[in-house]
């Protein structure tokens, strides 16, 4: 799987970003001529079908800059997080109302099929769209825990599981 930035200039709300399945040499995801599978570009469009090309397995935020991904394959998280798919989104820089800073888990059922998108941790962002941080990357350490870069703050946090709260 492979995140995709969508393009910018169309609006605040399209097209997302996209999380993608490359399962065979030379798939096509339609950049430049369809965006997640369905919306075809307002300049490009016009000269190729979006039925031409593989869909995303999931539509992300629009402008969220999905940049790191990792599966989760440590064992310190519960069972239900094993072989997820967890995303650093840098955040958008061009939206009336930005969104992303934060980092995203796309739950796979065990074909690979995208079930849901949800967010798994946030915070680096304030209400009023001003950021402190901007999640970059990921990584799983040896004792299952994730590690995020943060490139605003300067920073790497580490998420570990100690169990639920009482």
């Amino acid at each position: 799987m492979v995140t995709d930035n969508g393009r910018d200039e169309m609006g605040d709300d399209v097209p997302p970003d996209e999380l993608n399945r490359l399962s065979t040499p030379g798939q096509h995801f339609g950049y430049p001529f369809c965006h997640a599978g369905t919306i075809a570009d307002p300049a490009f469009g016009a000269s190729r079908s979006c039925a031409e090309f593989t869909p995303p397995v999931q539509a992300l935020g629009p402008h969220v800059a999905a940049l790191g991904m990792r599966f989760y394959d440590g064992e310190q998280f519960p069972e239900e997080y094993h072989n997820q798919v967890f995303i650093a989104e840098r955040g958008s820089w061009n939206r009336t109302v930005p969104i992303g800073a934060r980092v995203t888990l796309v739950r796979l059922d065990e074909e690979g099929n995208a079930l849901s998108y949800e967010v798994f941790a946030e915070g680096w962002q304030y209400a009023d769209g001003t950021r402190w941080g901007r999640p970059v990357d990921l990584l799983i350490l040896p004792d299952g825990s994730l590690l995020v870069s943060d490139d605003t703050a300067g920073a790497i946090y580490r998420i570990a599981y100690v169990g639920q709260q009482p």
